[in-house]
């Protein structure tokens, strides 16, 4: 509501301007700048959770417009624990990092008047590292430098890189992340020039954050963060170089990929450095010797040799513009070896180079595989079962061997006789030896009409 405000105080100055005009006057005498009603005390002191009111005793006619700052930022209705009133500012439950510099801007028509404060939050009961011996140094000052903290970078992962190589029409975000007690301001300069709100950026969220957007080459230079508060101040720098794009192909730096032996089932890596004005395409291949060009479903024709693509990683950029890409081998294997290719590709062209891997033999013995005994892959009911019951059988058969030798004829018995007789019967009955035979021979005699007569025997036995 601070433009709703300032225009009313500008309509009650014309007011008053008018009414000055129609007296035929030529100066209100009542009018003029706002002015410092009363003494007050710059100096104001707070414990840590309690409240404190700061006022403001101006008084002008008009009636100024009143506004609030606490290190050079304006103190609005977002600010949850600080209210605005008619003669002053209040703050409840105060925190450590409450601690800074409060100004009342009082403005009217005429001018304008400051009246400033140093707010200090003391804590009475600040832990045991930081006690201090001296009484007269608990008197004067009771542990307020233990709501000191000095400014430090929360994310300096994110600011190794310093040194920026960007292309003419893209962007780049610098960090400074800081924290400390109390908060600490942030000043974005480029070499060594403040910059101004407009290229800062506006907004809490890019308080940390500088945001250049369509890089032209006036945008190079040397970008610094500087951080500060009452307990000190620490700065960054980095260094922005916008190139424009040219119709080149990319560029292998240094000596990468080098040749590299490694030792069976070992790992290495090749690695391959790429310099390009925009982001290549680094990619690796390895040579498919004549007899291995089954082994792949496809493979690629470079030169007089065929080379199969390898899965690789991401590409990385680095501090000095290039670009890097790395190879890993594990367990390495015989078919490993052989000749390496790290290709890098962007829209103009590409160049490659190559380095040869080398496995040395495996050393060590083969192992033989040791099979498990056939008796612990059985159950123990099958271990003893199978021996019980052969013996089993073999005894029901030995039993019934003996019972036959002891009813066995002697011989010369009619029994004996039968026997014997039995085994005369044919050729087609087999000599065996029955227990018991039961025998019945009977005698049949047939007449036939041409005067033939023929006799037979039928031996019955049953067994």
């Amino acid at each position: 509501d601070f433009p709703k405000r300032k225009a009313n105080h500008q309509a009650l100055l014309l007011v008053n301007v008018c009414a000055c005009v129609r007296a035929r006057v030529r100066v209100c005498p009542s009018s003029g700048p706002p002015r410092v009603s009363e003494k007050v005390a710059h100096r104001q002191t707070v414990r840590l959770g309690s409240a404190i009111k700061l006022p403001c005793p101006v008084e002008g006619d008009p009636p100024p417009l009143i506004m609030w700052t606490k290190d050079g930022r304006n103190i609005h209705s977002g600010w949850i624990r600080f209210r605005i009133l008619r003669m002053g500012l209040k703050i409840k439950e105060v925190e450590a990092d409450d601690t800074g510099t409060y100004i009342c801007k009082a403005t009217n028509g005429f001018g304008s008047v400051n009246v400033n404060y140093t707010l200090i939050v003391i804590d009475n009961n600040p832990p045991p590292e930081v006690m201090v011996e001296s009484k007269w140094i608990y008197r004067e000052i009771p542990f307020i430098l233990w709501s000191l903290v000095r400014p430090r970078f929360t994310q300096p992962a994110k600011m190794r890189k310093r040194v920026i190589a960007r292309p003419v029409g893209s962007s780049v975000r610098l960090k400074c992340t800081a924290s400390g007690t109390p908060r600490p301001d942030i000043v974005w300069l480029k070499d060594d020039q403040p910059l101004t709100e407009r290229e800062v950026g506006e907004g809490r969220q890019n308080r940390w954050t500088l945001t250049l957007k369509n890089l032209t080459p006036a945008h190079s230079g040397r970008y610094t963060c500087r951080v500060s508060n009452r307990a000190g101040e620490i700065n960054a720098t980095y260094k922005v170089e916008v190139i424009q794009r040219t119709n080149s192909k990319p560029v292998l730096t240094g000596t990468h990929p080098l040749n590299t032996t490694v030792d069976y089932g070992g790992t290495t890596s090749f690695q391959c450095k790429v310099r390009s004005d925009v982001k290549p395409v680094i990619q690796w291949l390895k040579r498919v010797e004549t007899n291995e060009e089954s082994r792949y479903n496809s493979t690629i024709e470079v030169g007089d040799h065929r080379f199969v693509v390898l899965p690789t990683g991401d590409v990385w950029s680095r501090p000095d513009g290039s670009y890097l890409n790395k190879l890993l081998i594990t367990r390495a294997k015989e078919e490993d070896a052989g000749m390496y290719i790290c290709l890098g590709a962007n829209t103009m062209g590409y160049s490659f180079r190559s380095a040869f891997l080398t496995v040395l033999p495996d050393t060590k013995p083969p192992i033989m595989p040791v099979f498990p005994a056939a008796s612990n892959s059985l159950p123990w009911p099958v271990i003893i079962g199978i021996p019980a019951g052969i013996v089993f059988i073999f005894g029901t058969v030995l039993l019934w061997f003996c019972q036959s030798r002891k009813q066995c004829p002697p011989p010369g018995s009619p029994a004996a006789q039968q026997q014997l007789l039995l085994n005369q019967g044919g050729a087609a009955i087999s000599a065996k030896i029955y227990p018991k035979i039961y025998t019945d021979i009977h005698t049949h005699t047939h007449s036939h009409v041409d005067g033939k007569v023929h006799q037979h025997q039928h031996i019955h036995f049953q067994c």
